[in-house]
């Protein structure tokens, strides 16, 4: 069941700025938040048009990821949807989009998903990481989990990579997959999408073998070194039981953390001549 289009679901400061970039309101459809929005709404305005809008207080701890997806959008070549405004009034971050007639991406075996997404990550990886936005680096962001170094380093690159796979950030519409939730989007080597792809077809019920058969035509994966992705995989493994352990966990949390254990068993039992 859908959930109720009121008005009163917003709050009401969020709302007054809200309309005071789209004009009168007549209903709001709340989605699913999480953790990096306090708000997400499809709105429907007076002229009939729809816009979604996620935001949240202007302190909140996450809030910084508002700005890092505004300031990101304009790289992606439509491969997000497009961001029509941004802006932080009465406590309240916000950002417009554009609105898609989509749905979830579906990673079971078998979807006709899976070809839609691995072109937009194909696309993706074409994309250099913009300099003029302050991205971290895969290696920093790897660091407490990989023991040396020099394999460490590997995990660097300039591609801007998106990291979150989660199949609710990929919406498929019109025979295309769009990327949504670029707040950790990361500088790095351009390997790293597929890999953690990888660990998001697990967790949807694919064998690791079968995962990484998906991610085997893009171009990246084939010329990636195996000694580092057996490092990442062992990396992913350690990070997703330290989330699992600490954080008070989702049930897809547990999901993907014991995706990325078996995929790193997989990887240490299953050497292969190529990633």
């Amino acid at each position: 069941m859908s959930p109720p289009n009121r008005l009163t679901d917003l709050p009401a400061e969020a709302r007054t700025v809200i309309e005071e970039r789209t004009g009168p309101l007549t209903s709001v459809q709340m989605l699913s938040a999480g953790l990096n929005s306090a708000i997400a709404a499809r709105l429907q305005l007076a002229d009939g048009t729809s816009v979604f809008v996620k935001g949240m207080p202007t302190d909140h701890p996450w809030v910084w990821t508002q700005q890092r997806e505004s300031e990101i959008n304009r790289h992606t070549k439509r491969l997000a949807p497009r961001t029509l405004w941004h802006t932080r009034e009465h406590g309240w971050d916000l950002l417009g989009f554009e609105h898609l007639d989509a749905v979830h991406a579906d990673y079971t075996p078998g979807s006709p998903h899976l070809q839609l997404v691995l072109r937009a990550m194909w696309s993706l990886s074409s994309i250099t990481a913009p300099s003029s936005v302050a991205l971290r680096t895969m290696p920093q962001r790897m660091n407490t989990y990989v023991d040396d170094p020099h394999v460490l380093k590997t995990f660097g690159g300039s591609t801007l990579l998106h990291t979150d796979w989660k199949p609710d950030n990929i919406l498929i519409t019109d025979g295309r997959a769009r990327l949504v939730d670029w707040g950790w989007a990361t500088r790095g080597a351009a390997w790293i999408d597929p890999a953690l792809w990888v660990i998001w077809l697990i967790a949807c019920g694919h064998t690791p073998q079968e995962a990484e058969e998906h991610v085997h035509p893009h171009p990246a994966w084939n010329t990636a070194l195996v000694a580092s992705v057996d490092a990442f995989a062992r990396a992913q493994a350690r990070m997703w039981q330290s989330i699992a352990a600490t954080d008070t966990p989702d049930e897809w949390t547990h999901d993907v953390h014991h995706a990325a254990t078996a995929w790193a068993k997989h990887r240490q039992r299953h050497p292969s001549p190529r990633a």
